[in-house]
């Protein structure tokens, strides 16, 4: 992998997304939900979210018709 992709790095991001959403939906489901740890967890999403956002921006030229 070519870090310097933006494309390679935003599908990893992509990726850890994902695993986040998947690992907090199961852990509200299980009932023994850790509340600090289903915080850290959420915000890691979004800070995820946010860079997939900025390197799609990056990716994307802006278009100005």
């Amino acid at each position: 992998m070519n870090d310097d992709d933006p494309r390679e790095v935003m599908a990893m991001l992509k990726i850890e997304h994902r695993r986040l959403d998947a690992d907090i939906g199961a852990m509200r489901e299980s009932g023994n939900c850790d509340q600090l740890e289903l915080a850290r967890m959420k915000k890691r999403k979004l800070h995820l979210r946010d860079e997939i956002e900025q390197l799609a921006d990056r990716i994307t030229p802006d278009i100005i018709a």
